[in-house]
């Protein structure tokens, strides 16, 4: 049987600026990843969003970045492991108060944007990551690129992972993501990425830019809903991978075997 999550990035409406379509996508998903404040969101976003998502029966997880609201977290910065480690403490801590003041728990954890890329492939910064949630809390799933350091540093420091992929991004030949100032970067054909998701699910292997196959583990699948179009990709991407014979769960359901810690 196979089985598998939907995830998407949520909670990124900051004061006046409105972004995402955050209730339509909760309908389709089954994890969601809150932004803490850093990189986009703010404590009423914050609150909102957790709120929505128990009411849709939608796993909560954190979505720590860099403070860089001006560039919505995706421009790298030079930290120590000791300033990223406390940097996700931080942001996991603010969102664990409004999970647990509407009698629900972070299960999940997923860096942002430029910390999430610069952890994947440098491990001083995932084992800073890695310790700063088993320090908080063991039983958080680490949610990391599927084959990337931050999947080996989370198994190292004693936490449960999840291996995430990416509907609508190419890969290069190592297994990272093509940088999205390439051209090809990003797939249109909502057709061509729900089949590549299939076969990522089913054979774990999914074609790079480059034309051959790499292996790939797909516990969860990242997609996107911040317009009308992106939220019929959510609705068809979900209906395409349960004609296929595949369960759409929540990440705590994929890793641990239909039980939910907590």
């Amino acid at each position: 049987m196979y089985k598998v999550d939907l995830n998407s990035d949520l909670g990124e409406s900051f004061g006046n600026y409105k972004l995402g379509m955050d209730e339509e996508v909760l309908k389709h998903i089954t994890s969601a990843n809150i932004a803490c404040g850093w990189h986009a969101g703010d404590p009423l976003q914050m609150e909102e969003t957790v709120k929505n998502a128990v009411k849709n029966n939608v796993s909560i997880g954190a979505h720590p970045g860099f403070m860089d609201l001006m560039g919505f977290g995706r421009r790298e910065m030079k930290v120590t492991p000791k300033e990223a480690k406390a940097y996700v403490k931080y942001q996991l801590g603010s969102l664990m108060a409004f999970a647990k003041s509407n009698n629900t728990k972070v299960k999940h954890l997923k860096a942002h944007g430029a910390l999430y890329n610069m952890a994947a492939k440098d491990e001083e910064l995932a084992i800073a990551i890695a310790e700063a949630i088993y320090e908080v809390d063991k039983e958080i799933i680490l949610l990391g690129l599927a084959g990337s350091k931050m999947i080996e540093c989370g198994e190292k420091v004693g936490l449960k992972v999840a291996s995430e992929v990416f509907a609508d991004r190419a890969y290069n030949s190592d297994g990272t993501l093509v940088s999205r100032k390439i051209e090809g970067s990003v797939i249109h054909d909502s057709d061509l990425a729900i089949s590549r998701v299939i076969r990522m699910v089913k054979e774990g292997k999914v074609q790079s830019i480059n034309g051959g196959d790499i292996n790939i583990k797909a516990d969860s699948i990242c997609v996107h809903g911040d317009n009308p179009k992106a939220i019929e990709f959510v609705k068809s991407i979900r209906e395409a991978l349960e004609k296929e014979g595949i369960e759409i769960a929540t990440i705590s359901e994929v890793i641990n075997g239909g039980l939910i810690y907590g």
